[in-house]
């Protein structure tokens, strides 16, 4: 398993996930992606840095770090795909690696956060309940895994 060093944004391979503590992140591919590839010449580099999808890697880690964990688990860009035999193995294994995360990052970016001021109060519940079963993450076809393995999942928005 290979997992997301949170402070230095490196990769780092472990042979048994019982011996470390991470976060995982559950979400959508969307464009721009940062893949294993991207992750593998270097995360300093600006075009990985101003793909859209470095921002779920940024956030995750920061949030891992602020739960005291050390490390991540993010799809995208810790299995290497081009690789037959590894993602079949990640996919054989991804029950049981959500299932050993301390905490699952439900990332819903079609969900944006109301603005809360006290005059819209009234109907923003109802809003944000209908944006909450609208959006697109609940339609992916690894959604109850990713809702049943963990121990905890924490949902974000995009804000």
């Amino acid at each position: 398993m290979r997992l997301i060093n949170t402070r230095t944004y490196q990769l780092e391979e472990f042979h048994d996930e019982h011996q470390v503590k991470y976060a995982i992140l559950s979400h959508r591919r969307e464009d721009q992606e940062v893949l294993f590839k991207d992750m593998a010449t270097g995360v300093d580099q600006d075009h990985i840095r101003n793909k859209t999808g470095w921002y779920k890697i940024q956030k995750t880690c920061e949030h891992a770090e602020k739960d005291g964990l050390h490390y991540a688990w993010v799809d995208t860009c810790c299995i290497d795909k081009s690789s037959s035999a590894e993602l079949q193995e990640a996919i054989n294994s991804m029950f049981r690696w959500y299932a050993k995360a301390e905490v699952c990052y439900a990332y819903l970016s079609d969900v944006s956060r109301p603005v809360r001021w006290f005059p819209k109060i009234f109907g923003l519940a109802s809003r944000m309940a209908q944006d909450l079963v609208n959006s697109q993450w609940f339609k992916r076809g690894w959604t109850l895994q990713e809702l049943l393995a963990p121990t905890q999942v924490i949902f974000f928005d995009a804000d």
